[in-house]
């Protein structure tokens, strides 16, 4: 049975250490960065020794959105940021679908040929203009037209056999500042959130969004804590919006997260508040003391997991070369 961890590893191979620590039972999956990618031979070599440490296999993960947030480059499709599909929709609204889930297709296919099961895409949030952190990572700033595009995302992604993780929940484009740096309140009410925020998160799940990553956002009319450590946030998800799918926090290691405790304290009350994995991306060895002091999960959250992993990934140099690729190429391209 996958833990509920997720963690990081520190360079182009695993070391010995390393190894040991993914064989621990509490170890779900890997989330890899732009450290551990030099270019698509060696990283399918790191993620074929990622996968033989374990059966099942850890599941592995990256940050693969397009635009500034485009962990793997090297050989591979350059990525647009998602923002230009949504000011492209202004013009030519099925135009911008179609490359949107072009877009998924392509980045979703070539990581499945390096052996990543998914990308922590698409962006829900909406772009409003305030936000440091998010910007033209969102689609966009109309809720109907960022739903519309996540979508057509998400078909794209079903297509080459992967799935969509929508982040970040219930929203982090109306407020200013990084999570990554400090603490983020937001002070609207659950009405506003519902008619604007939560209504491209509603449309994805709605079409089967397999999973979800939490915000570490406060929004204090609806509840006093982060949203990745409320209970309450993650039973409106469940119960109000029907969510199935499987729950992941944001890094345990950004600023808004450490406020609430040390690492063994962080990972417990977003387990406790609902989480199915807990993510800590650079904790290295830290990580080892509370690895025998985590919950085991339960066989239902170790089913939402296994739902993450996704089928066998093209030969890379064959899907280049494939005429749909090429069209979905020049796609990209034209934006």
């Amino acid at each position: 049975m996958r833990g509920p961890l997720m963690l990081g590893v520190e360079g182009l191979e695993l070391l010995g250490e390393e190894r040991e620590r993914l064989r621990h039972p509490a170890v779900g999956g890997v989330l890899l960065f732009s450290r551990n990618f030099d270019n698509p031979a060696q990283v399918t070599e790191l993620t074929r020794s990622i996968r033989a440490l374990r059966s099942p296999p850890l599941v592995i993960a990256v940050d693969q959105e397009g635009g500034r947030v485009q962990r793997f480059r090297e050989g591979l499709t350059p990525l647009p940021a998602i923002g230009r599909l949504g000011r492209a929709a202004a013009d030519a609204p099925a135009l911008a679908r179609e490359t949107a889930r072009a877009a998924g297709w392509v980045m979703a296919a070539e990581l499945r040929a390096l052996g990543v099961d998914f990308s922590f895409a698409p962006v829900l949030d909406l772009d409003r203009g305030v936000s440091q952190v998010i910007g033209d990572r969102a689609f966009g700033a109309d809720p109907a037209t960022v739903a519309a595009l996540g979508l057509a995302w998400q078909r794209g992604v079903r297509a080459a056999g992967s799935v969509c993780v929508g982040k970040h929940f219930p929203g982090h484009g109306g407020t200013a500042p990084d999570s990554h740096e400090q603490t983020v309140d937001d002070p609207r009410p659950l009405p506003d959130l519902v008619h604007a925020d939560l209504l491209p998160f509603r449309r994805l799940i709605d079409n089967g969004l397999a999973a979800v990553m939490m915000a570490h956002v406060r929004f204090p009319a609806f509840d006093a804590e982060p949203a990745g450590f409320s209970a309450a946030w993650i039973d409106y998800l469940r119960r109000s919006l029907g969510f199935q799918g499987a729950i992941f926090t944001d890094d345990l290691e950004m600023a808004a997260a450490a406020a609430v405790g040390d690492r063994l304290e962080r990972a417990r009350r977003a387990m406790a508040a609902g989480c199915d994995m807990v993510m800590f991306g650079n904790a290295g060895r830290a990580i080892d003391p509370i690895l025998e002091r985590l919950p085991r999960p339960d066989p239902l959250t170790a089913l939402r997991l296994a739902r993450l992993q996704g089928r066998d990934g093209p030969d890379l140099a064959g899907f280049h070369a494939s005429a749909e690729y090429r069209q979905a190429r020049s796609l990209l391209a034209a934006l």
